[in-house]
């Protein structure tokens, strides 16, 4: 037999020789050394992932290490600053020995104002020896530490910042104020009450540790039903998603404005903020003006939409509802509004639609929304590359942000009305707060998917890409430069979401020849929550119809004329001049016929999903589609 023989049938095959052995095994070796170093990266990666989540669950949510950098950093200026110091040290003697002084002349037993009405010393019993004292001290010691601290508040390094914000903490919860033996009206609602309002306080306490560990809801938001009490204005549900529902409202004048409404409102909250009681409703509004509405209302998402992200709520958000809007009403354009980050979400679109020429918009309103995230006011203490990162391997963890984070964050910008009134009041004077249908909004909140809020935080607010013309929808960038439609952009004076100067930078990053600014007194909520019923409101208007002309704020401000009333007639005139003169008869509900108009009666099921520490309440007795709908 030679070397060519063939095997035979049945033969064993021969053993394989030590060098193929060896050589089979360098090679494995080889992918298994090139493989490595990316799985050991990565195992690294969630390693760091996991301890970030476990240090915000201890701090929540806070990256210590910016605080701790930032008054490194404002001690190392302070302290190469010897006529800084100098001054300082004038000023806390100055303000010890106006402390030493008050205190001598008080002691007399006369009543005597101790100043610092800001701080809310006002009531009368604050006149009295030892209060007075203890608010004398207290609003001087805080003056001392504002004056120490501003030059912190007044630099534009986002570190000092924090170095101003973490004071005002600890200030205001230092406030005498706060403290049952230190506030003269406390000991004397005790005393008059024997108590009562101590034990009241104690049984408030408990019922909400025990709402807490249960994940119910705050008390006395029973009273402010959705369906029932808010969110009542007629309609149907004409259109549904994993994402969206999309609310048609019914008509209430015998005809119509050519042109529908289409609302985005934020997902961060339940969209019914637009739609409150009756008489507190923009929606309702709208539609005894003639007004044919639409109104996206979004899912509370679970662990379960954790990978939806900034383009799932663009397509199956905004979008999806966009199109169900001209299939029901063809051949029509559309008023867009957006409120919020609901209006972020509107100028992408409409940028996008506008860069591949689809311009289906006869106008667009932005309410308290930012495209320009250069300066996001108060919000930038908490987004930092660092605690941004925390945030996101919190949100990993458990696939979605919980409102009462959120809530929390926003209850430390205001902690002294937000955090420490609302404390004394319920468990100190033993006062449950009395709450309206806006209070009774702001207490239903919803979570945010992992991705999508990781998105939004790192590509909107840390690196701007909008503004810059960075963003990509589909690959594509998004210009804001495109946007070319009539814009009414509305501002509100104490925003400390969107402040109305950051919401102002959109007037220089469009071309559109008719753009119209709005500022209205109020804050984020309220000031667009600011229909005719309310008194003493007020705004200022300015109408550009050249898009080269640019003005600053400061320019804006003193061109405006202040008027008084509602800004809501104000835009509803201009919706007017930006629609059609025709007329046409009222649309039903389900104009466009098929069975999306057949869905269910609004505010539809979306908005009764209720957060329950993670997950959302099984819907009961109620028919539908869905079974979590609370």
């Amino acid at each position: 037999m030679g070397a060519h023989a063939k095997k035979k049938p049945g033969a064993r095959p021969q053993p394989r020789t030590p060098g193929a052995r060896n050589a089979g095994s360098a090679q494995r070796a080889r992918k298994a050394r090139a493989a490595a170093p990316s799985t050991e990266a990565a195992s690294k990666a969630e390693i760091a992932r996991q301890l970030r989540a476990q240090l915000a669950a201890l701090t929540g949510g806070l990256a210590p290490d910016d605080y701790l950098k930032a008054w490194w950093e404002w001690y190392l200026k302070l302290a190469t600053q010897p006529p800084r110091q100098a001054q300082l040290a004038h000023s806390a003697y100055e303000k010890t020995l106006d402390s030493l002084q008050f205190m001598t002349r008080a002691a007399g037993g006369a009543p005597l104002a101790p100043g610092h009405e800001e701080l809310g010393f006002t009531d009368a019993a604050w006149n009295v020896w030892p209060f007075n004292a203890y608010a004398r001290a207290y609003g001087n010691w805080a003056s001392w530490w504002k004056q120490a601290l501003t030059p912190a508040a007044a630099a534009a390094d986002p570190d000092l910042s924090r170095v101003n914000f973490t004071g005002r903490l600890l200030l205001e919860a230092a406030s005498p104020a706060n403290f049952l033996y230190t506030n003269p009206e406390l000991l004397e609602r005790t005393a008059a009450e024997s108590g009562q309002n101590l034990i009241r306080g104690l049984k408030n306490w408990l019922e909400d540790a025990q709402r807490v560990a249960r994940g119910g809801r705050v008390g006395g938001t029973e009273h402010f039903e959705v369906g029932k009490d808010v969110a009542v204005t007629p309609g149907k549900v004409v259109f549904r998603n994993r994402l969206i529902e999309l609310l048609q409202y019914a008509p209430q004048t015998p005809d119509v404005y050519a042109e529908p409404i289409l609302i985005t409102p934020a997902w961060i909250m339940k969209y019914y903020i637009l739609d409150l009681s009756p008489r507190n409703s923009l929606v309702r509004y709208l539609v005894e003006q003639g007004h044919t509405v639409f109104m996206i209302s979004w899912k509370n998402p679970d662990a379960a939409d954790r990978e939806l992200g900034l383009d799932d709520y663009l397509q199956l958000g905004f979008l999806d509802a966009l199109a169900e809007v001209r299939r029901l009403i063809p051949r029509q354009r559309v008023h867009a509004v957006g409120y919020c980050i609901g209006g972020t979400l509107l100028a992408i679109a409409a940028a996008a639609l506008a860069g591949a020429g689809d311009e289906p918009f006869a106008s667009l309103t932005l309410l308290a929304a930012q495209t320009d995230f250069s300066e996001p006011g108060e919000l930038s203490v908490f987004i930092t590359p660092n605690q941004v990162a925390m945030l996101e391997a919190m949100m990993h963890k458990s696939g979605v942000l919980e409102s009462e984070r959120m809530g929390a964050a926003f209850a430390l910008l205001r902690s002294r009305d937000l955090l420490w009134g609302p404390a004394v009041d319920q468990y100190v004077r033993g006062e449950r707060p009395k709450l309206n249908d806006l209070m009774a909004w702001n207490a239903d909140g919803t979570r945010m998917p992992w991705r999508m809020h990781s998105e939004y935080l790192e590509r909107l607010y840390l690196r701007n890409e909008l503004a810059r013309g960075e963003f990509t929808v589909k690959g594509e960038p998004v210009r804001l430069s495109a946007l070319g439609a009539p814009l009414f952009v509305v501002g509100t004076e104490t925003d400390h979401v969107a402040p109305w100067r950051s919401v102002y930078k959109l007037r220089s990053l469009t071309r559109s020849p008719d753009y119209t600014f709005l500022l209205t007194s109020g804050g984020h909520n309220a000031g667009i929550v600011s229909g005719p019923v309310h008194p003493k409101r007020r705004h200022r208007l300015l109408t550009w119809s050249n898009a080269a002309e640019t003005l600053t704020p400061d320019e804006w401000l003193k061109r405006a004329p202040q008027r008084e009333g509602s800004w809501w007639p104000a835009w509803q005139r201009w919706l007017i001049e930006h629609s059609s003169a025709r007329r046409e008869p009222a649309r039903s509900v389900d104009a466009g016929g098929g069975p999306s108009a057949t869905l269910e009666d609004a505010p539809g099921s979306y908005v009764r999903q209720y957060t329950r520490r993670g997950h959302v309440a099984p819907c009961r007795n109620r028919p539908g589609p869905l079974d979590d709908c609370g």
